[in-house]
């Protein structure tokens, strides 16, 4: 059985050591870069492979032009993915200590290049640890595999068709950073506060419970029908500050049987790269 969206710490315990199960370590700090890759070192999943956010799941920022995390070229993704192991066939296991924040990124990336065999870890390293189950330290890899990317162009949204569709009533564009930055009250990281034009504010945290874990179906679904009232799902877009926690809010919604909202990549920062563009402040359509 292939799992989609999300899998458990048991049946990923059950099934470590199987020669189709890739396991990737996500884990990665915006304050300190260079902490996942210590952290994967000192203790991590059996097995598993480690994902860079800056190098592996992000291409080169060209500045004034692209956003803080744009996505890698298709052809270099998919020589990383072969080299992690992964072909067409494998169930992939992607998991962080965030909730699911940045393993979610890796998620969509393999849905977009037409892998839907991955899944990300429920409650992630933190719920690992907690069951006791067995950890590794040191460097991983695994056998190389071909990989073969079958994209899915209408799983991304460019800039042009967000400047066009924003405030289009028959669309629905979706914030999914916090509160406070979605209203332009803070900026910790970008240079300009405040959110696109027409979008509505879903923080991708209020997807976890209290544990970090993902509401359950039922309860992801009534949160997102309710905002997208009769917009449907492929007209329906998603972004945040650099495209990775946007992910978050776009698996929680395959999750809930709702299928698959397209992802503006390069969301609020590439934005903002161009001067020129309208931003809004304030609550909006939150």
């Amino acid at each position: 059985m292939f799992f989609e969206t999300l899998i458990g710490c048991d049946d990923l315990h059950r099934d470590l050591g199987d020669q189709r199960l890739i396991v990737v370590d996500c884990r990665h700090s915006l304050a300190d870069f260079e902490r996942g890759h210590r952290d994967y070192n000192a203790a991590h999943i059996p097995g598993a492979v480690f994902a860079d956010m800056e190098t592996d799941l992000s291409g080169d920022l060209v500045e004034g032009r692209t956003g803080r995390h744009p996505l890698p070229h298709i052809v270099t993704f998919t020589d990383t993915l072969s080299h992690w192991g992964i072909d067409n066939s494998c169930q992939v296991v992607a998991y962080d200590d965030a909730g699911g924040a940045i393993a979610a990124r890796l998620w969509w990336m393999l849905r977009w290049l037409g892998h839907p065999h991955v899944a990300v870890l429920e409650g992630g390293w933190p719920a690992w640890c907690a069951k006791n189950y067995p950890t590794r330290s040191g460097q991983e890899s695994n056998p190389a595999r071909c990989f073969k990317a079958q994209v899915r162009p209408e799983l991304l949204a460019d800039v042009d068709l967000v400047a066009a569709k924003g405030k289009d009533a028959q669309w629905c564009l979706i914030d999914a950073r916090g509160a406070a930055r979605y209203r332009g009250e803070i900026e910790p990281i970008d240079r300009v506060a405040g959110h696109i034009p027409g979008a509505i504010n879903l923080p991708f945290a209020e997807n976890l419970d209290k544990d970090g874990s993902f509401l359950d179906a039922k309860a992801l679904g009534e949160r997102f029908k309710s905002a997208l009232g009769e917009v449907p799902i492929d007209r329906t877009i998603v972004y945040c500050g650099s495209g990775v926690t946007a992910a978050h809010n776009l698996l929680a919604m395959v999750h809930a049987g709702l299928g698959d909202a397209k992802c503006y990549s390069g969301s609020w920062s590439e934005w903002i790269a161009d001067g020129t563009r309208a931003i809004e402040t304030g609550p909006g359509n939150a």
